[in-house]
């Protein structure tokens, strides 16, 4: 079953809910969200820790299910697939998270064709790929290190070329600047702004003000539903 979406709609929720059980207790982390995301956009989730914008950001990849509600994407009723297309369909979605998520004992350029091996893709289509995706977030001259050889910025740079790897529909990012010191917030910021000013589609969680300025969407999460929905 396809939702009946423009085009240019690569997300959107209908009443989503996510209940989850602590012991006995049912908590309530969703409590029907309804949101589009278009093409291109760039949106920021701002809330308070428990509101519940995790939990939308990993519906949204298909790292969990909801209890209640239809997600799609890209038209297509995540509820529709089994398991083997869930996976392939996370292939399609570049996730960016706070602790880089690196393999250490792989160099850089191994980490971003890991992705591509995963979707099939051939020895030599994903190294040219890999060292091109590299050279375009500044780490030409870098390729060849592992993750403790390189700054918690690079580390970052690696984390967003690996994943765009796979031409992903949009790119999931959880604090991609938490992690990191005051001066590589900014040139991750920069980087970030450059990848939609090019075209791709941005849905993030911060607590970065600087960040969510950025953005041109605010979506303020509060108790498990959108406060607010601003365009900036």
């Amino acid at each position: 079953m396809n939702s009946d979406l423009t085009q240019n709609t690569v997300v959107e929720a209908v009443e989503l809910k996510k209940t989850y059980q602590l012991g006995k207790v049912p908590v309530e982390a969703l409590r029907g969200v309804n949101l589009k995301v278009e093409r291109g956009e760039f949106v920021c989730i701002l809330g308070p820790s428990g509101s519940g914008k995790s939990t939308l950001l990993n519906l949204i990849g298909a790292l969990d299910k909801p209890t209640s509600g239809k997600l799609f994407i890209d038209g297509i009723d995540l509820s529709t697939l089994n398991d083997n297309q869930l996976t392939s369909l996370r292939l399609k979605i570049g996730f960016i998270f706070q602790f880089f998520n690196l393999i250490p004992r792989f160099t850089a350029l191994e980490n971003v064709e890991l992705s591509m091996s995963i979707a099939g893709i051939g020895r030599d289509e994903r190294r040219k790929r890999a060292e091109q995706l590299l050279e375009d977030v500044g780490l030409k001259d870098r390729m060849n290190h592992k993750p403790a050889e390189l700054s918690g910025g690079q580390q970052q740079r690696v984390a967003v070329a690996r994943a765009l790897a796979n031409n992903p529909r949009f790119l999931l990012m959880d604090e991609p600047t938490g992690n990191v010191d005051s001066k590589t917030a900014r040139e991750v910021i920069a980087l970030i702004k450059k990848l939609n000013q090019d075209g791709v589609t941005i849905m993030l969680v911060t607590h970065d003000q600087n960040l969510s300025r950025e953005a041109k969407r605010t979506i303020h999460v509060m108790d498990g539903e959108i406060a607010s929905d601003l365009v900036n």
